[in-house]
C-alpha cells in the first residue's frame, strides 16, 4: 500500500522562511530573535501584533524575494517604509513584514531640482538633503514620518499651499507590483498606475524609488507661532478666516488646539496656536501680512522669526512621541463662520490634558490649482482639513480619547464636505473595507482605484492599507 503524505502547511512556512532568508541581503528577523520586540514595534503603541517574520530589506532586490515569497507561502504581507501608520498597516499579526526601513538614500539633484528617494527615507532624511542645496519637496510637519507612506496618501504639510501636496510634487515612480512586474510610472509611461500611487496607497504595489520636484527654499525661512488663550479663540478664528481669503502662496498656516508638551514652559492650558512658514524670500514681506493678523486679533505670547528648515521641521517631534497610543479622524470643510467657530472653540476647550491636539490646515493656493481629477486625492475644494489626533501612553486612556476624537467628528461632519484624508484615518473597527475606501475617495475615484486593483493585484495580496477590495474579493 503507498504511503499517504500528509500536506503540512507549518513545515511549508518553515521551509519559505528558510529559502527567504538564503536569499534576502538583510536579516530575517523570527519570534526567538533577539532583535524581535524592537523589530515588531511600530509608532502606534495600541497596535501590538506579533508577526510570523521580518524581513528587513537591505537592498531594493528585497522587495522581489519578499513579494515572492508572500506569494508562494500564503503569509499575509504587511509593507512597512517609515513605520509612522497610524492605522498600523505597518505590521500583521502572524504574517510577514517586509520592512524597507534601512533603505533611506536619497540623492540630489540641484540643477534639475530632482530629488530620489529610497522608501524607508523619513521627512528628516529628505530634508538634511535637500536643505543643503536650497531646496525642499513638500512633506509633512513630524520629521519621523515615513516619505513613501505620506506621499502614496497625500502629504499635508508646512508647504501645501506654497508647493501642492507630497503626491503633488511626485515626478516617477519605480514600482514592483504585487506578480513581481518591475513599472515605471510617470505621467507618460503608465499613467493610470501613476495617477492611482497619488492617494491610492500601497494597493497596487511597493515602490522602490520615488522622484519628487524640488522647490527653492530661503536660506533661513520664516516662521512662526502666535499663540491664544481660550477666551480669545473665537475672535482669532474669525480674524484667520478673514486674513485667508487673499493669502498669497507663501504663506503655509496651521492652526492647532493642544496642551503643550512641560518642556515648552507653556502651562497645563490648552493652546490654539497659529504656526505659520512663510517661504517667501522677502521676510518683510511675509512680516507685513503677520501684521495684518495680528492688528485684528492680537496674540497672548508668541515667537517670530527666521528659522533653519531643520529645526522647523522637526518642532513637533516631541508631541508625537513614537510607542505613543493614537486614534485620529478627520474633516474637510470651507466655512469658518461663527456657527463653526462656536463648534470647534466647544470642543476644543475640553482639552485640558496633554496627549490630544485638533490641527486646522489651511488649503487653496497651489494645492487647490490641481484638477480634482489628477490624482486619486479625494478633494481639492475645500478651504480646510481638521485633523483631531490623540496620542497617549495609558492604555486605561484608549476609550475616552477615541470616544473624544468621534465627538469632534461627529460635531464636524454637518460641515464636511466630501473624503477623507486616508493618512489621517485609523483603524476602523467594524466598518468593512470597502465601505470606509469608498466614503473616503467618492464613488467616481473608487472604481477607477478598483480597476488598478484589479489589474495590479487582483488577489489582493497587498490588503495591509486602506484597502481596496478587487472585484472578485
Amino acid at each position: 500500500m503507498a504511503a499517504v503524505h500528509h500536506h503540512d502547511p507549518e513545515r511549508d512556512v518553515q521551509q519559505s522562511l528558510q529559502e527567504l532568508r538564503g536569499r534576502l541581503q538583510g536579516p530575517l528577523i523570527e519570534p526567538q530573535d533577539p532583535l524581535y520586540e524592537e523589530a515588531r514595534a511600530v509608532w502606534n503603541g495600541m497596535v501590538d501584533l506579533r508577526p510570523r517574520a521580518i524581513a528587513k530589506a537591505g537592498a531594493v532586490s528585497d522587495i522581489d524575494v519578499v513579494l515572492d515569497t508572500a506569494r508562494r507561502s500564503g503569509l499575509a504581507l504587511a509593507v512597512r517604509g517609515g513605520g509612522h501608520n497610524i492605522a498600523g498597516h505597518g505590521t500583521v499579526e502572524g504574517g510577514l513584514v517586509l520592512d524597507l526601513g534601512s533603505l533611506r538614500a536619497v540623492q540630489v539633484d540641484a540643477e534639475r531640482r530632482l530629488v530620489t528617494v529610497e522608501p524607508g527615507a523619513t521627512l528628516a532624511d529628505v530634508d538634511r538633503a535637500t536643505a543643503a542645496q536650497g531646496l525642499a519637496v513638500p512633506l509633512g510637519v513630524i520629521s519621523g514620518t515615513g516619505v513613501a507612506g505620506l506621499t502614496l496618501g497625500g502629504g499635508v504639510g508646512w508647504l501645501t499651499r506654497t508647493g501642492g501636496l507630497s503626491l503633488d510634487n511626485l515626478e516617477a515612480a519605480d514600482i514592483v507590483s504585487a506578480a513581481g512586474e518591475h513599472l515605471h510610472a510617470s505621467a507618460d509611461e503608465n499613467a493610470e498606475l501613476f495617477w492611482g500611487l497619488r492617494g491610492g496607497g500601497g494597493n497596487f504595489g511597493v515602490v522602490s524609488s520615488f522622484t519628487f520636484r524640488a522647490h527653492p527654499l530661503p536660506a533661513a525661512p520664516l516662521g512662526g507661532n502666535l499663540f491664544y488663550r481660550q477666551q480669545h479663540w473665537k475672535h482669532a478664528l474669525l480674524a484667520f478666516d478673514a486674513w485667508t481669503r487673499d493669502l498669497p502662496d507663501e504663506m503655509n498656516p496651521i492652526i492647532s488646539f493642544l496642551v503643550l508638551p512641560p518642556d515648552f514652559g507653556m502651562g497645563d492650558e490648552p493652546w490654539m496656536i497659529l504656526g505659520f512658514a512663510w517661504a517667501g524670500d522677502d521676510h518683510q514681506a511675509g512680516l507685513n501680512l503677520v501684521d495684518q493678523l495680528r492688528a485684528d486679533a492680537p496674540p497672548d505670547e508668541e515667537e517670530v522669526g527666521p528659522a533653519s528648515w531643520l529645526d522647523w521641521q522637526s518642532a513637533m517631534d516631541a508631541v508625537f512621541p513614537k510607542g505613543s497610543r493614537g486614534y485620529w479622524k478627520n474633516v474637510s470643510f470651507s466655512r469658518l463662520d461663527e456657527e463653526v467657530a462656536d463648534v470647534v472653540v466647544g470642543f476644543a476647550s475640553e482639552l485640558a490634558w496633554q496627549g490630544t491636539g485638533i490641527d486646522i490646515h489651511h488649503l487653496e493656493g497651489a494645492f487647490g490649482r490641481v484638477p480634482e481629477e489628477a490624482t486619486a486625492f479625494p478633494n481639492r475644494s475645500a478651504r480646510y482639513w481638521l485633523n483631531v489626533y490623540g496620542f497617549w501612553r495609558d492604555a486605561a486612556e484608549d476609550e475616552r480619547l477615541t470616544a473624544f476624537a468621534r465627538k469632534a467628528y461627529a460635531l464636524m461632519r454637518p460641515f464636511a464636505e466630501q473624503g477623507e484624508y486616508v493618512n489621517f484615518l485609523g483603524a476602523e473597527l467594524g466598518i468593512k473595507e470597502a465601505d470606509a475606501a469608498r466614503s473616503a475617495y467618492g464613488q467616481d475615484k473608487y472604481q477607477r482605484l478598483v480597476a488598478l486593483k484589479d489589474r495590479y493585484d487582483p488577489q489582493n495580496l497587498l490588503r495591509l492599507n486602506h484597502n481596496i477590495p478587487p472585484t472578485q474579493a
